[in-house]
């Protein structure tokens, strides 16, 4: 006997992992976890991480944290709020962790990209600033000739 999903059922999780996606990228800033993530889709947590990292190639949690990063990269930029302000705005509850996070993805701490950014982006029209500057995540980064 044999685990292994079957075409339809893994089109039905593909399905899932697209609704928990898209509900990261709206509800970045509010609290969630991988569990009630995988709740609200009737999916156990497990399932969740395992399909989630083989579809998109990372965690739910670090898909949430890229997205929370690419919000502050953008209100770090604008340079109105204090990199503490800005780590509650986009979700985080530490700021040591968002803090190391930034680090991790972009390359320097949020408050060196705060001052670094403004100068770099100033007069650039926002949608491209945000391309420009916008985090690579490890996935992204693997040689072209792994598959």
């Amino acid at each position: 006997m044999t685990s292994r999903p079957t075409a339809e059922q893994r089109l039905s999780d593909l399905v899932r992992l697209r609704r928990i996606r898209d509900r990261i990228d709206r509800e970045y800033a509010q609290p969630l976890d991988v569990e009630a993530l995988a709740r609200g889709e009737h999916m156990s947590a497990g399932h969740l991480s395992r399909e989630f990292r083989q579809a998109y190639g990372e965690s739910p949690y670090g898909y949430l944290m890229t997205r929370r990063i690419e919000r502050a990269m953008t209100l770090l930029r604008r340079g109105d709020l204090s990199v503490t302000e800005v780590c509650f705005e986009v979700g985080c509850s530490s700021l040591g962790t968002f803090s190391t996070r930034f680090t991790e993805l972009v390359g320097m701490p949020p408050s060196t990209y705060r001052r670094e950014a403004a100068a770099a982006t100033q007069g650039m029209p926002s949608c491209l600033a945000k391309q420009v500057t916008r985090p690579i995540r490890n996935r992204e980064a693997r040689p072209s000739g792994r598959s």
